[in-house]
């Protein structure tokens, strides 16, 4: 067993046939002939030779590792194995590859790096956000999971440390899901439901604290999941606008699988000489306003990339009427003057959250669909809720607590 903290670099010496050699002087001063080693996250049978590890590799581990594209002078990443009395930093990692996932891009954060990774498609069910993930062998926290990809956040630290600080689009990867992950994806939904309420960073939060988790998720790029069981008897998803990523719309798109729709502050639509819709509006009042789209778009405004980035304008301060064509494909929403003070509903519940983060009062919010079609209730949107690595909250909070 390992942890995913790695205990050095190694560099691979030469692979002779089915013979791996890699230099690793700390490593090998610590394993015995037969012992073990988890390199790259393949944990091998190895034997210490000099300062080096020898281990002989089976077709079945090139096959499933990339180890069929290793080649003498590659970094690679040593663990040895976890002893009895040594303290478990990273997260339990057993050295058996999952999957072989592919790099697709890498977004600098100030100090830190979000990579963007494509896990083969059976993976995806069964990765959550805000779990653990070993990348080479490396404990990491799965940051974000949409449609085809996931994103993780390397520190300083750990790119310093480990091959993760090498990575660049097109590269693979070894992965390996989290036994905890394991166990929750063969829990009946009940059972996941019991133990949201003890998950921290995910599920059903209320009280000031609760609404305090949202905010901080809303502020940090982060989407969150707002229940109303009694205007509307629906969950909504939301995003802060100025915050918001294509991939993120993606995931409205995709997952999420209502009407995105963008609700702002009344003073915004009227700075932007945005126009109510005509009619009596509907069931529940929602006052719809004139689609746009960004004028400096390139494409049709349907894409994610580019309804998103009508969103962020919307959100920007010194935006102006001209930075928008009418109609478009984006749906801005007028919040009631008064916000859940006066009218309790996810439109007002988006702009009231934007603002207490310290955000633009500009969001965007999509109602959760199940798979059939029909609209999700509390039970399913609190297993979704921790897939999706989300706080849920009732619209009740925000009121009392905004």
């Amino acid at each position: 067993m390992f942890t995913g903290r790695i205990g050095e670099l190694g560099a691979v010496e030469q692979i002779k046939g089915d013979v791996l050699r890699v230099r690793a002087p700390k490593s090998a001063g610590r394993v015995r002939d037969g012992g073990s080693a988890c390199v790259n996250g393949v944990r091998l049978t190895v034997r210490p030779v000099d300062d080096a590890l020898e281990a002989v590799l089976s077709a079945e581990t090139r096959r499933r590792s990339t180890f069929d594209t290793l080649a003498a002078g590659d970094a690679v990443n040593v663990e040895t194995p976890l002893q009895v009395g040594d303290p478990l930093d990273g997260h339990l990692v057993q050295g058996y590859v999952d999957a072989v996932g592919k790099v697709i891009r890498i977004d600098d954060e100030g100090g830190s790096r979000r990579v963007w990774l494509r896990p083969p498609e059976r993976l995806l069910d069964r990765l959550l956000a805000k779990s653990p993930i070993a990348l080479d062998g490396v404990s990491v926290t799965i940051a974000e999971v949409l449609r085809d990809r996931i994103s993780v956040v390397l520190l300083p630290m750990t790119r310093s440390v480990t091959t993760l600080g090498g990575l660049k689009a097109g590269d693979r990867v070894n992965l390996e899901l989290d036994l905890v992950g394991r166990l929750v994806e063969k829990a009946p939904p009940s059972a996941v439901g019991k133990a949201l309420p003890q998950l921290p960073w995910a599920g059903h939060v209320d009280g000031r604290a609760g609404v305090e988790k949202v905010l901080r998720q809303l502020a940090a790029g982060g989407g969150v999941v707002v229940w109303d069981p009694e205007t509307e008897g629906e969950g909504d998803v939301i995003f802060a606008g100025a915050r918001l990523r294509p991939e993120s719309f993606t995931f409205l798109l995709t997952k999420v699988c209502g009407f995105p729709a963008v609700p702002c502050a009344p003073e915004v639509l009227r700075r932007l000489e945005i126009a109510q819709m005509p009619g009596e509006g509907d069931r529940q009042g929602t006052a719809w306003s004139i689609p746009v789209d960004l004028a400096a778009g390139t494409g049709t405004g349907v894409s994610a990339a580019e309804r998103a980035a009508t969103v962020r304008k919307l959100a920007d301060p010194d935006a102006t009427a001209e930075d928008f064509l009418r109609p478009g494909h984006v749906f801005p929403l007028a919040a009631r003057p008064g916000l859940l003070a006066e009218r309790s509903g996810h439109t007002e519940a988006t702009v009231a959250l934007c603002t207490a983060a310290g955000l633009a009062p500009v969001g965007v919010c999509c109602e959760v669909m199940n798979p059939d079609g029909t609209m999700a209730g509390s039970a399913d949107l609190e297993v979704a809720a921790l897939r999706w690595g989300m706080p849920m909250v009732d619209l009740a909070d925000l009121k009392a607590w905004l």
